[in-house]
């Protein structure tokens, strides 16, 4: 057998690629005559029948069977902490601004509010600057000989 060359002369889909599409309701011989595959009655055999994705029939739907849990306030702050000791541990050069503690990924965002809390070591002499501190981490920043600034 010779080898056949292809090019934009001979080019063919391979069988079964091209399909008649379905003629539906057109006599009993065409295999989908009668109810035109839609079944027996009911409301997705009439004409326009159409249903939203969550409907479930008339049964109860899920977002009515399953209780309400909680409350979410709407003025809620999300508040970012972090300890003394992640802090110490992320090297900070000088003063500890939220800035710094971004950049050292102390915290993700310096945007947001940030609480400093006092679980940890705390040795350097700096200025601190959150937006709050709990009472144990004022009293160990003050010890080390720093000092504590609340952004405003």
């Amino acid at each position: 057998m010779a080898n056949k060359t292809i090019d934009l002369s001979n080019l063919s889909q391979p069988p079964g690629a091209k399909r008649n599409r379905k003629r539906i309701g057109r006599g009993a011989g065409s295999g989908t005559g009668n109810t035109a595959g839609k079944g027996n009655k009911g409301q997705q055999a009439r004409s326009g029948a159409q249903s939203r994705a969550w409907f479930e029939g008339g049964q109860m739907p899920v977002q009515r069977r399953l209780p309400k849990r909680g409350f979410t306030s709407r003025n809620r702050v999300v508040t970012q902490v972090v300890n003394l000791g992640k802090l110490a541990e992320v090297d900070i050069e000088g003063d500890v601004t939220p800035e710094a503690m971004q950049s050292s990924g102390a915290v993700k965002s310096a945007l947001r509010r940030i609480k400093v809390l006092g679980d940890g070591e705390w040795s350097k002499s700096v200025a601190v600057t959150a937006d709050a501190f709990s009472e144990s981490a004022k009293a160990k920043i003050e010890a080390a000989g720093g000092r504590v600034e609340v952004r405003a």
